[in-house]
């Protein structure tokens, strides 16, 4: 089967500045919204609480389940449907402490046959106490830390084959980050000054293959995080679990087009131009992106559409990843080595 035609001269270099604009102002929109929303909406599994998932077996009001929980004396809680409308399931969110004691469930029943005279099932009930949710959120904090850390040094020696400098970026990125962490800079900050020591390093060794992976890596996961800030989606371990993966995905796909490129430079006229090259590579290698890509969007979809309440968010967070990793590859690490050669 042929998928794509070996003929095909696709210009995506020549399309690089409307990819630029479109990325900076999703960027732009993505960091406000953080900035407004003070950091991602953490879900419990972070900031602790309570989520209960109960079904009923005719309609029930949903003002009525919320006077429920205000009789028990839980005021501050998030009722909202789950699934269609039919099915009667909701999901109850808490981050208060008032929901952790072991009579929650018998009391919660009580409370809401009495005010809507159905009995409820609880389904899945999630208790998380504040620090835990603190330990969790660092440790999943420092789990992407690592990840970044050794993609880093992943990248400075894979893409350009200088195993001394990739010593070096580790070496450097773990100065800055010890000289940080004697001052209890938080995590949040390390993985940041990692990024920025690394493009540094990068930049001053013109390692440009590096620097066009490292920043369609930032970008992507930017992507993730803004449109979660946006739509005011809960960021939890299974969203971070996602974005782990993403990491991962995106450097592998810009690895194939990086080599590619690199096959055909050292086999093309001196004349022909670095824009051309990269157009050439990209076009050779669009068939195998296409169904690597296609076939694990496939499965997410499968996953957001069928898989449920619990996975949603991961599902999601995948589905913007994996279409934020192709595009970055092409339209973002690609332009970012043409552009670091002109210099």
């Amino acid at each position: 089967m042929q998928l794509i035609k070996p003929d095909i001269n696709i210009d995506f270099m020549g399309k690089q500045k409307f990819a630029f604009i479109l990325s900076a102002i999703l960027l732009i929109i993505s960091i406000s919204s953080l900035v407004v929303h003070r950091g991602p909406n953490y879900g419990i599994d972070f900031i602790g609480g309570t989520l209960v998932q109960i079904k009923f077996s005719e309609s029930a009001p949903i003002e009525k389940i919320r006077n429920a929980l205000a009789n028990i004396g839980i005021k501050e809680a998030s009722v909202q449907n789950v699934g269609h409308e039919q099915d009667n399931e909701y999901l109850i969110r808490t981050t208060g402490s008032e929901m952790t004691d072991s009579g929650l469930s018998q009391s919660l029943i009580k409370a809401i046959q009495a005010s809507t005279g159905v009995v409820p099932e609880i389904r899945r009930m999630e208790v998380v106490g504040p620090q835990v949710g603190d330990d969790l959120k660092n440790k999943a904090l420092l789990a992407l830390f690592y990840s970044i850390l050794f993609m880093m040094i992943y990248i400075s020696a894979r893409f350009e084959n200088k195993l001394l400098l990739s010593a070096l970026t580790a070496g450097a990125i773990m100065t800055v980050v010890y000289f940080l962490s004697v001052f209890n800079a938080g995590i949040g900050i390390l993985i940041l000054a990692a990024l920025i020591v690394s493009l540094l390093v990068f930049w001053i060794f013109k390692l440009k293959y590096a620097i066009g992976a490292v920043i369609a890596l930032i970008h992507d996961v930017m992507m993730i995080i803004g449109v979660f800030s946006v739509l005011n989606l809960e960021f939890s371990i299974q969203v971070n679990a996602a974005l782990l993966t993403i990491i991962g995905f995106s450097v592998n796909d810009t690895i194939v087009i990086f080599d590619r490129a690199r096959e055909n430079i050292k086999k093309a006229d001196p004349s022909e131009s670095l824009s051309n090259i990269f157009n050439k590579s990209i076009n050779e290698t669009l068939s195998r992106t296409i169904l690597t890509s296609g076939t694990v969007l496939i499965v997410v979809l499968a996953l957001f559409f069928l898989g449920g309440e619990i996975i949603h968010n991961f599902a999601f967070a995948m589905l913007i990843g994996i279409i934020s990793g192709t595009y970055s590859t092409v339209y973002i690490a690609s332009p970012i080595v043409l552009a670091v050669e002109k210099k």
